[in-house]
This record gives C-alpha cells, sequence and structure tokens, in this order.
C-alpha cells in the first residue's frame, strides 16, 4: 500500500475512533444530565413578594448593599410564558446585573389567567393592573418616578402606560418590544394578518388563548432549529455540565407557557397586528387616546439583530413618534431570547438604563 494511502487510512482510523471515543463519553453523560435536569433551578434571586392582587404578584428583589440610585426600576413583563427569563440563572440574570449597577429592582409576574378572567382587556392591564403597581412601587421607594424597562409584548404595555401617565415614567426601556406592526417580514406577523386569521371567530370558539397555541406557534416559526438541530446540539453537548444546566433552565421556560385572556388576545391581535392602532395614533384605552408623543422621558431601545419575533424596525419604529429628547438604540447580535440572557445584552441594557440622560441630570440620588 503506498505510503500516502496508509498515512490517509491512519487518519480514518484515528477519527473513526475519537468520534466513537466521543459517543461513549456522551453516553456515559446520559445519567447525569438527568440529575442536572432534576435538580435545575430558575428565578432563584432571593425576593420578598410584596403585593398580590388575583395572580399577580409584585416582586421587590433583595439587596446587600444600599441603593446607587433614587428610582427604582420596573420590569414588564409579557402576558405570556413567565418573567423568570429575566431572573433565569444566576449567571444569566437581568434582575442581577441591575441589582449589580446599584438599582432597586420590582418585577411583575402577572399570573395565570383563569376562565373567569376571560373578560380582562387591554385597559385592565395597562390602566388598573400597571397603574396600580407604579403607584404601590412609587410609595414604598417614597420617589415621585421610576423606570420602566419593558420586554416583548411587556414592553409593548409599558409604551401605552407611558404615553398616559408621563409623567410617572423617569426612563423607559424598551427590550425587543413590537410597536410598529406594519412589517410583514415576520411569520407571527404574515399568520396574525386578518386574511389568514380570523381573530373573533377564534376568541369565541377558544376563550383564552390556549397555552398549547402559542407554544406551537412559537416552535413553528424556527422548526428545523426547534424540532431537531436543538436536539442534536444537546447531544454533542452533553458531557458539558454547564451548557446542559443552561438547556434545561431554557427548556423549562420554553416550555412554561401560559394562556392569555382571551379580550386581551383579541384586542392585541386586532387593534395592534391587524390594525397598527399604536404608532397610527388611532388606540384608546380607560377613554383616552394613547398618544405616544406624550413619550418625554429618555428613551433606550434594546433589539436584537436576529430577533425573529420582534424584528428590530418594529421596536426603532416609536422613534417618529415620541416626544422624547434623548433617544438610545442599541442592536446587539442575538436573538429574541438571547436579548436577555446574553452577557453582553445584559452589561448593555443595566449600564444604559440612565444614560440617555445628560450627565449634568443624573439619575443617582444625591
Amino acid at each position: 500500500m503506498p505510503s500516502s494511502m496508509f498515512e490517509m487510512f491512519l487518519g480514518m482510523q484515528s477519527a473513526w475512533l475519537e468520534e466513537q471515543q466521543r459517543a461513549l463519553r456522551a453516553l456515559a453523560a446520559v445519567p447525569r444530565a438527568f440529575d442536572l435536569e432534576r435538580d435545575v433551578s430558575v428565578g432563584t434571586t432571593p425576593h420578598e413578594v410584596v403585593f398580590e392582587r388575583g395572580s399577580l404578584r409584585l416582586l421587590r428583589y433583595r439587596r446587600d448593599t444600599p441603593a446607587r440610585y433614587l428610582e427604582p426600576v420596573v420590569f414588564c413583563y409579557a402576558l405570556i410564558n413567565r418573567p423568570y427569563i429575566l431572573d433565569l440563572q444566576a449567571d444569566k440574570s437581568v434582575v442581577r446585573r441591575y441589582l449589580a449597577e446599584g438599582f432597586d429592582i420590582y418585577l411583575i409576574d402577572w399570573g395565570i389567567p383563569s376562565d373567569a378572567d376571560r373578560g380582562l382587556t387591554l385597559e385592565h392591564y395597562v390602566c388598573d393592573l400597571l397603574r396600580e403597581v407604579v403607584a404601590i412601587v412609587l410609595a414604598r421607594q417614597r420617589v415621585e418616578q421610576l423606570h420602566l424597562l419593558g420586554y416583548c409584548m411587556g414592553g409593548t404595555l409599558s409604551t401605552m402606560f407611558t404615553a398616559l401617565y408621563p409623567e410617572l415614567i423617569k426612563s423607559l426601556t424598551l427590550l425587543a418590544a413590537p410597536i410598529d406592526f406594519a412589517s410583514r417580514d415576520t411569520l407571527i406577523n404574515v399568520w396574525a394578518d386578518s386574511k389568514h386569521f380570523d381573530i373573533d371567530a377564534f376568541v369565541d370558539a377558544n376563550g383564552n388563548c390556549p397555552a398549547a397555541f402559542l407554544q406551537a406557534c412559537f416552535l413553528y416559526l424556527k422548526p428545523v432549529q426547534n424540532l431537531l438541530e436543538k436536539k442534536l446540539t444537546f447531544f454533542e453537548n452533553i458531557d458539558d455540565a454547564g451548557f446542559v444546566a443552561n438547556f434545561f433552565a431554557m427548556e423549562h421556560w420554553v416550555n412554561d407557557n401560559i394562556p392569555v385572556a382571551s379580550e386581551t388576545f383579541r384586542q392585541f391581535v386586532k387593534k395592534l397586528y391587524q390594525n397598527n392602532e399604536l404608532v397610527r395614533g388611532a388606540l384608546e384605552l380607560g377613554g383616552r387616546r394613547v398618544d405616544l408623543a406624550k413619550i418625554v422621558a429618555p428613551l433606550l431601545l434594546l433589539t436584537a439583530e436576529s430577533d425573529h419575533l420582534v424584528p428590530p424596525e418594529s421596536t426603532h419604529g416609536i422613534r417618529p413618534h415620541v416626544g422624547s429628547e434623548h433617544v438610545r438604540a442599541m442592536t446587539i447580535e442575538s436573538g429574541h431570547v438571547g436579548l436577555v440572557v446574553s452577557g453582553k445584552a445584559q452589561r448593555t441594557s443595566a449600564s444604559s438604563v440612565c444614560s440617555p440622560r445628560p450627565p449634568s441630570r443624573s439619575c443617582s440620588a444625591p
């Protein structure tokens, strides 16, 4: 056998042996992976529940040192999935990052709507529940304004609230918040189009939007990645304890879907996805027009370049409509969820929450 062929044979044999060893290591790691799945913990940053109303809970996170800033930050998450994505693990926690920056932190857990809650509307969430939460935080902190941070649908709710109650908001931070729904660059926007989706028939037939329906929509936005590539990547890294722990934490959250109150779902699809009323200035809540021009607080827009749910232009679509003099927009190379679990995104949002305001008007306490 020519030497070159012999060397090629040896190389192929070596590669085969290495692959066999890797497969054996992966197989041996399976029991430990199941242990990690059983023991995975999420939302572990110490906190206390300071307010409850129905299924809603308001969490205040404990600090080991006095806050460096006078005004607190309130995290407003979406009505879909659970808010502990903002405190997924100790090393992947937006909550901990903001605590480290020196803020007092509150987080809204909207809870799980029951069949009795099917009549809850956007007005109820924005003008009633969110308004009460803000009043409670202001009273507890003895301040007149606070920083409001909204992620995903929570950013849309936060935008509505800030437009209606601008005097209460020191700064508004939007993370991948859908604001302008005109684009058809994502499947969600296409699916929600009135040509394809009869929202009235859907709600009338189902009541609250089923969690299983929402889960299926999210999975089939990226079917190959969600149903195949993710599992292959897991097996390839099964002997990496850190990777496995993070994988199961994410899987726990991804599959922890909850229903959405039927009337809120109907309004969100019809008024926003189908009629784009927020940026058109046609949306009314509580008998008042939601006028984005009333938003005058410093505004931070943080978006993900590879977001398949909320394209950056949807969030940036707020800019022509607000009255804010200080607007900062940043796009990070990540996906929708990576925007809150990646270290770079956490550092960017936490360190920038006060920065849209000039240094002479710092948000720090005297």
